[in-house]
């Protein structure tokens, strides 16, 4: 049915957008989307509102990629954004005079094959040879196809640890392109401008040329990948350990098992409710290890088997989170605590090079590499930055659970690779009849206590962010716990990151790149009296609190 858009008032309908979006649907190569965007053309002006938001403007190309709701429209992700975006990435890289193959991998959310094929039919139809991985597989092991081919760039098709209706399209370039410390590593500055540029350059997509299917990869390099990872561990060196294990209904878990059994380990037990990928994500509210209860069912599992480690990937396994027996329960590693052990592990054991971090983790890693004398760099945010912090990169974390231990293997945050690292040094400490938590003790002994919190506020307004940002601009406060605030720090106009220092305190302020939240990293650093541990825990604990209570006040949140 065609509705008469004569017969609405103008001041219901804007034909303005009327206009555009007919356009679209005329160029969607997507029947179901089109069929979804008449839909909501007929039904005007009852989805106005809809229609507007879906045409408010295109998804924006940046050092992310694309990440958005499955949705019609230049506002989702969908056939004919993939289309564009791949059209976009072929053209630039052809500018660019990036010579080899585009390798594409995807997970297992909705649209994510069908993504991906599109997307090697359009480097195909622009003559660039394509690779396809061969089934779904994790964005690490993407991230090893393009070093490990040779790849001019390679296409993740993910959205990570968004909602189930969401996906996205992340771009990593090889080393012609990248650079050797960007070999592997996702895009920055300025490929990310050049690229959508690029796509906002794309004419009818009806004109795009398509080509075939490109080359579907074998087994070897998943295999390829399982082996480098066990590799990067100690042969020889204890595997005596009891492990549970979650995907998180992601595709994490045929790797990590193939991965645990090359590199000595027992199989880890998994959460049979979560084992198999599932992109509704069913028994999680949202399937993100750092959300609470997200991983719930798998310290039961843990529990019930008497593990000694608990071990999450999140649905596209490049994140990684740990949780440790305490008494009466286990307690999940927050991702500063997983960073420094991992640290301290691989200083131990003569890995060389830089450790790197971000300027919102905890100040613990440069501390313990002033300490060990070992080079330490701190980045923005983003593994973007992290891997390209030195070219001779040993190790690098952010503290929302990501960590790189073998950037020779993977330029990016690798969640295999971190489970076996931990796995190895919780064997370790397992046969000298110690624990994580006990290596935990030893760093806070020597090093203080330094506890990390993070004050994070979801927004359906996104403008609200900016105003608060702006109350703290314009009304900092004078004193933190007590303590005169001594620094303040504003990266503006580069980046919208501001923070707070006292003697014993940091915050560190700035809107979330992936998701519609304001953040607040905070930290108290408390000194160990003649060993008294617990008590420097707990004066930190309580110090949180309250300075949590402060920074929503400044914030006004």
């Amino acid at each position: 049915m065609t509705l008469c858009y004569q017969s609405l008032m103008v001041s219901e309908v804007d034909v303005d957008l009327i206009e555009r979006a007919e356009a679209w649907l005329t160029d969607d190569p997507d029947p179901v989307s089109r069929s979804e965007l008449r839909e909501l053309i007929d039904r005007l002006p009852a989805t106005t509102a809809e229609l507007r938001d879906r045409f408010a403007g295109p998804l924006t190309f940046g050092t992310a990629g694309l990440r958005g709701p499955l949705r019609a429209g230049p506002n989702g992700m969908n056939l004919a954004v993939v289309t564009q975006a791949a059209a976009g990435l072929v053209t630039w890289l052809g500018a660019q005079g990036g010579e080899g193959p585009l390798v594409i991998g995807y997970d297992a959310r909705h649209g994510s094959r069908e993504f991906a094929e599109r997307t090697a039919r359009v480097a195909t139809g622009a003559g660039r040879p394509a690779m396809v991985m061969p089934r779904t597989l994790p964005t690490p092991v993407l991230a090893y196809a393009v070093r490990a081919l040779g790849a001019v760039a390679g296409v993740m098709v993910t959205a990570s640890h968004n909602p189930p209706q969401d996906n996205g399209y992340k771009v990593y370039l090889g080393e012609q392109l990248g650079g050797p410390a960007g070999h592997g590593a996702q895009i920055v500055p300025p490929a990310d401008a050049g690229i959508e540029a690029a796509i906002r350059a794309v004419g009818s997509l009806a004109a795009v040329p398509l080509g075939g299917p490109g080359t579907l990869l074998d087994d070897k390099i998943f295999q390829g990948y399982v082996r480098s990872a066990a590799n990067v561990l100690i042969e020889g060196g204890p595997r005596e350990l009891t492990i549970a294990y979650t995907p998180m209904h992601g595709v994490g878990g045929e790797t990590v098992e193939a991965a645990f059994a090359a590199a000595g380990f027992a199989v880890p037990a998994v959460v049979a409710d979560q084992a198999e990928p599932d992109p509704e994500f069913p028994t999680v509210a949202f399937p993100n290890p750092e959300e609470p209860g997200a991983m719930d069912r798998l310290l039961a599992l843990a529990g019930t088997n008497h593990a000694d480690l608990a071990i999450a990937n999140d649905p596209d396994a490049d994140r990684c989170a740990v949780a440790i027996p305490v008494a009466g329960g286990w307690r999940p590693l927050r991702g500063d605590e997983l960073g420094v052990l991992l640290a301290d592990h691989l200083i131990r054991r003569g890995v060389t090079g830089t450790y790197a971090t971000t300027i919102v983790s905890s100040q613990l890693l440069g501390r313990l590499c002033a300490a060990r004398g070992v080079p330490y760099a701190e980045t923005l945010t983003g593994f973007k930055w992290i891997v390209r912090a030195a070219e001779e990169l040993a190790f690098g974390y952010e503290e929302a659970l990501g960590y790189c231990v073998a950037p020779a293997m993977v330029r990016d945050k690798d969640g295999v690779t971190a489970a076996l690292t931990v796995a190895e040094l919780a064997a370790q400490l397992r046969a000298e009849g110690r624990t994580l938590g006990d290596r935990l003790d030893e760093l806070a002994t020597e090093f203080g206590v330094h506890a990390t919190d993070q004050l994070s506020v979801r927004v359906d307004d996104l403008s609200e962010i900016g105003r608060a940002m702006g109350r703290a601009r314009q009304a900092p406060p004078a004193t933190l716990l007590g303590s005169p605030v001594t620094e303040i720090a504003d990266l503006l106009p580069d980046n919208d990151v501001l923070t707070f220092r006292t003697a014993g305190a940091r915050v560190v302020i700035r809107p979330s790149g992936t998701e519609p939240k304001l953040k607040a990293y905070l930290e108290v650093v408390e000194p160990v009296a003649e060993g008294d541990l617990e008590t420097a825990r707990s004066r930190a604990a309580a110090a949180l609190v309250s300075l949590r209570g402060e920074i929503a006040a400044t914030l006004g949140v």
